[in-house]
């Protein structure tokens, strides 16, 4: 904006100084019509006033400084000579005298206006063949027992709708149907659930799943587009990415929340090597609300900085019974990282016919510019993220301010609260 304003002020000026050639050693002009504009001010005061209006409201009125007025209005009355030294004194102060008073104005959120490439595009029977199964100890401290390809296929915790290659005996529904299931879903959707069966001791660990793709990216656009996500007391549902050396290679979380919680949390956790803070100056460039602004995380601080959406679809119950939607990251080293939520009535056409172009979507609901966070020292080699834990660190620990029953141990006892914790998924995209 301050580039395409200067342009203006020196077209401005050009078409002062060829009005200044009428202007005699003694100061007098014979062009009236110079005068009756203001010359060196009249135009450019107008200028910058409609100029700060559109591109910068709420701070700074536009009107220059008083000494700053001063100055041009003698040059009315110098000498040629002495006029066009002036000028080129205006000339060299006017980009300060922009900024005076005025709000820092954030660059474009979009490095591009044109529409993005699938690279990687994961949906139906062959889902499961680009993502790996996590099987060791949930590093969140959650009560789970997250299963291998096979077991979870075996148990129903992991399917494809409708695929007949992955039927077994309880006819992969993990005993219970799907309570949202509605025509958002697809017909090849995927299935990510935790085990709502079994018999369970207080305390004790469910089956889960957690898996990871195998193909890492640095930068891009992801989507998860799905008609459900994992509901219920004590659970702790996620889509994010990671990086190497956690966490200095960072984290990405997407989707994220516990409990009764009712809108999505995006949260951002950098190293400590390099600069990571949310811009809370840049407010007007999210529509969320900040909850931590500090992006930096150790292994015994790990909260990072966070933003919550601000819609009641974007989250559990509300997300669910508005059938569902899309979430999407883009990951932009020179810009920032910009996440989004649309419920299923919402989605732009551009993403449903994969041709997305963002910088046509509108505000963000979470933005971290690139201004205050290093992008591409922080975030790097990533790979994506969907597992769902129980109680664990966070929804354990906040698990008495929810507003749920009992205690999270004794949740875990109740298989019945599981029947609706479960992921569906008709597709993960990245776009490049």
């Amino acid at each position: 904006m301050h580039v395409l304003t200067l342009v203006i002020y020196r077209v401005a000026i050009a078409a002062d100084e060829v009005a200044l050639t009428e202007v005699d050693e003694e100061g007098r002009t014979s062009n009236s019509q110079s005068t009756k504009s203001g010359g060196c001010v009249g135009d450019k005061i107008r200028s910058i006033r409609a100029t700060m209006r559109r591109g910068q409201p709420g701070q700074g009125n536009g009107v220059l400084p008083e000494a700053r007025r001063t100055t041009c209005a003698f040059l009315l009355f110098a000498s040629r000579r002495t006029m066009r030294s002036f000028y080129k004194v205006c000339l060299a102060t006017l980009p300060l005298t922009i900024l005076v008073g005025a709000r820092r104005y954030s660059p474009s959120r979009y490095s591009r206006t044109t529409a993005y490439s699938v690279k990687d595009y994961y949906q139906g029977g062959d889902f499961f063949d680009d993502w790996d199964f996590y099987t060791g100890s949930d590093p969140t401290g959650g009560n789970v027992i997250y299963q291998s390809k096979s077991d979870a296929q075996s148990k129903g915790l992991a399917y494809v709708n409708g695929d007949s290659d992955n039927d077994n005996d309880n006819d992969n529904d993990n005993g219970h149907t799907d309570s949202y299931s509605s025509s958002s879903s697809s017909s090849s959707s995927i299935v990510l659930a935790i085990d709502s069966t079994s018999t369970v001791a207080a305390g004790g660990d469910r089956d889960a799943v957690r898996i990871s793709s195998q193909t890492s990216y640095t930068g891009g656009l992801f989507v998860l587009d799905a008609s459900q996500m994992p509901v219920g007391c004590s659970v702790w549902p996620s889509f994010w990415t990671v990086g190497p050396n956690w966490p200095y290679g960072g984290e990405i979380d997407i989707v994220e929340g516990i409990n009764n919680q009712a809108q999505n949390q995006m949260t951002v956790h950098s190293g400590t090597n390099y600069t990571c803070t949310i811009d809370t100056n840049d407010s007007d460039e999210y529509t969320g609300s900040v909850l931590a602004s500090n992006c930096y995380s150790t292994e015994s601080s790990d909260a990072g900085c966070s933003i919550k959406d601000s819609s009641s679809t974007s989250f559990a119950d509300g997300f669910n019974n508005a059938g569902g939607g899309v979430f999407a990251l883009l990951w932009d080293n020179s810009v920032g990282l910009s996440m989004w939520h649309f419920a299923r009535s919402d989605i732009p056409a551009d993403l449903t016919s994969q041709a997305p172009t963002p910088s046509s979507w509108g505000t963000p609901s979470g933005f971290w510019s690139a201004k205050t966070c290093d992008i591409t020292d922080n975030f790097y080699e990533h790979q994506m993220v969907i597992d769902t834990t129980i109680c664990g660190n966070w929804a354990g620990g906040a698990y008495s301010q929810s507003g749920c029953s009992g205690t999270c141990t004794d949740m875990v006892a109740d298989a019945s609260n599981y029947v609706d914790a479960k992921w569906i998924i008709n597709y993960v995209a990245v776009y490049q």
